[in-house]
């Protein structure tokens, strides 16, 4: 296809024009995604930051929790440790080492409910097959801290969620519900992570954010979009010839 004016022409040739559109459709999809990740990381320090602000949700409650409307607030809640019932989700990373968080659920006074406190990270034996020591001092406690999900991974292998025979228990992806059956007793279907100034504990640093931030995505996008420009700007200085040429 050709267009032609009194002193030039814009011949767009198949090949390099197919290309041009292609690697165009690249650069602006990776812009607008960054700018959608960028909106994302507000809203998630949005929610942090309002969490911590907020009143604390004490348990047990009339009402059921919403999960993603409590996540990052305030909770408190008082019960004894199940001690003998504990989890170590697998396959965590601090500080480059590998370890575990210690999940012990917290049974409510005069129910057969119990939320699972993350109690922080602790690193893994040289030998993997020996278990680390999270025995608990005093059983009855009132712990406070805030709601969150449980620990996610990247990649799921099946079976992930089957918790070991032994106790304590290693698992690498938690389902409260599966959880549940092997206690004998519900859970809520989140977690309490464990306030750093409280005992009973291991390496806590829930507010610590190793994400990228807003800002850095929204610079990257800018990126993209100026390679696309800059893309169209060498196409269309390619596809222009003079006409005596």
């Amino acid at each position: 296809m050709i267009i032609k004016t009194e002193r030039y022409s814009i011949k767009f040739e198949k090949g390099p024009t197919l290309a041009y559109l292609g690697l165009l459709a690249l650069l602006l999809a990776l812009g607008a995604w960054q700018l959608g990740r960028a909106e994302e990381k507000r809203a998630f320090l949005k929610q942090q930051e309002q969490g911590s602000a907020s009143e604390a949700i004490e348990l047990p409650g009339t009402v059921e929790i919403n999960v993603d409307e409590a996540r990052y607030k305030k909770v408190k809640a008082a019960g004894h440790y199940d001690q003998t019932h504990q989890f170590l989700i697998d396959n965590q990373i601090s500080d480059g080492k590998a370890g575990y968080f210690v999940l012990t659920p917290l049974v409510l006074p005069g129910q057969t409910r119990a939320v699972l406190v993350n109690r922080g990270w602790i690193p893994l034996n040289m030998d993997r097959t020996i278990l680390p020591d999270v025995h608990i001092k005093e059983l009855q406690a009132v712990v406070t801290g805030r709601i969150n999900r449980f620990p996610a991974v990247g990649i799921k292998i099946a079976g992930a969620e089957i918790p070991t025979d032994s106790w304590p228990s290693v698992v690498q992806v938690v389902d409260s519900q599966i959880l549940a059956k092997k206690l004998n007793y519900s859970l809520f279907p989140f977690q309490i992570e464990l306030d750093k100034h409280l005992p009973e504990g291991y390496k806590r640093d829930w507010r610590k954010s190793t994400i990228m931030l807003p800002e850095q995505h929204t610079a990257y996008a800018i990126q993209w979009f100026a390679l696309a420009l800059t893309l169209t700007i060498l196409f269309f200085w390619y596809s222009i010839k003079k006409n005596d040429e």
